[in-house]
């Protein structure tokens, strides 16, 4: 029984840790969609804001400067996406894929030239990540032994072992909930999103208040990069995202663009990521070891399946993907 508490324990710890970069991405996707604005460069800018903050970390060797640095440059690929898409009403799924393509591109040139670790950034000390909040609860086996297998393997390990970031993930969610249900920039969002010429005829600026949903969304994003690159990682790696902008769109879509379903979705994605892990090298009855890439592709396998199955019943903001051209 024990040892049963102890992988659950695990399981669920490696979920809630593999979960909030795609909640957090998950969450500024939906702001901004609901503002009207596709945001497909999630992923681009994911990838920038990690490179940014385990450059900025290794330079100066404080992981906080690093996490600034990372909304820092999320914000700016943010505003790149508004001034195309809003601005100049350019196509914004173009601008999203352009903004991705240079961020994995871009990432991997100047960590050549910066670091000449191919692309990587320096691996940090213990002292540079973010740590757990809770150290003592980490290691599930010894908090087994020292507050009994339920308190220690699962509540302790499972809940209360993770770092800040983790815990900033799963409050930006309550706080997105109740900017989009219980406050006037929330009403507006979602306003702009459905009809965006009764929000103009109501003396509001459309161009704002979609500039402030993305902007939004960056700090999110920056914190989900400097999530994989400081605490769930101990450097940069190239196309350490691996998918996971695209994974929050899917995730975001199958939640039908509310944050609780959305969460639900993120939590299935991280749980498949966590068993996919837990499951490498092992034989499972009348079946055998299953292949590492089998196990691997399993989320995004699901991503496919849940986009096919959902995205014709999913009801999306009216103005989704329509630049707004004010009438004279």
């Amino acid at each position: 029984m024990d040892d049963t508490l102890v992988m659950l324990g695990s399981v669920l710890a490696s979920t809630l840790r593999l979960t909030a970069p795609l909640l957090l991405a998950a969450l500024a996707g939906l702001l901004a969609e609901r503002s009207g604005v596709v945001d497909l460069g999630l992923e681009g800018k994911m990838l920038a804001a990690a490179f940014a903050a385990g450059a900025a970390a290794a330079v100066t060797q404080s992981a906080w400067v690093g996490v600034v640095a990372a909304i820092g440059v999320a914000g700016v690929l943010a505003l790149v996406h508004g001034f195309a898409c809003v601005t100049h009403r350019g196509d914004q799924v173009i601008s999203g894929m352009a903004i991705n393509m240079v961020a994995a591109g871009l990432t991997v040139v100047l960590g050549i030239a910066w670091f000449a670790t191919g692309g990587q950034t320096p691996t940090l000390p213990p002292e540079v990540r973010i740590p757990a909040l809770a150290p003592g609860l980490t290691e599930p086996l010894g908090a087994a032994q020292q507050h009994g297998a339920f308190l220690g393997a699962f509540l302790g390990h499972g809940l209360f072992s993770h770092n800040v970031l983790v815990y900033v993930a799963f409050a930006s969610l309550v706080l997105v909930a109740y900017l989009l249900a219980r406050t006037r920039l929330g009403l507006r969002l979602r306003a702009v999103g459905e009809n965006p010429a009764m929000v103009d005829a109501a003396g509001v600026s459309v161009a704002w208040l979609r500039y402030r949903a993305l902007l939004m969304g960056a700090v999110l994003c920056g914190v989900a990069g400097a999530y994989l690159s400081l605490a769930q990682n101990a450097n940069f790696s190239p196309n350490m995202t691996a998918g996971r902008g695209y994974i929050a769109l899917a995730a975001m879509i199958f939640g039908r663009w509310r944050p609780l379903p959305t969460l639900a979705a993120c939590l299935l994605f991280g749980l498949l990521d966590a068993l996919a892990i837990r499951l490498q090298g092992v034989a499972l009855p009348g079946i055998g070891e299953v292949p590492v890439q089998a196990i691997q592709a399993l989320p995004y396998l699901l991503t496919v399946v849940l986009l096919a199955g959902f995205i014709g019943s999913a009801v999306a903001p009216k103005a989704l993907g329509r630049p707004y051209v004010k009438e004279r």
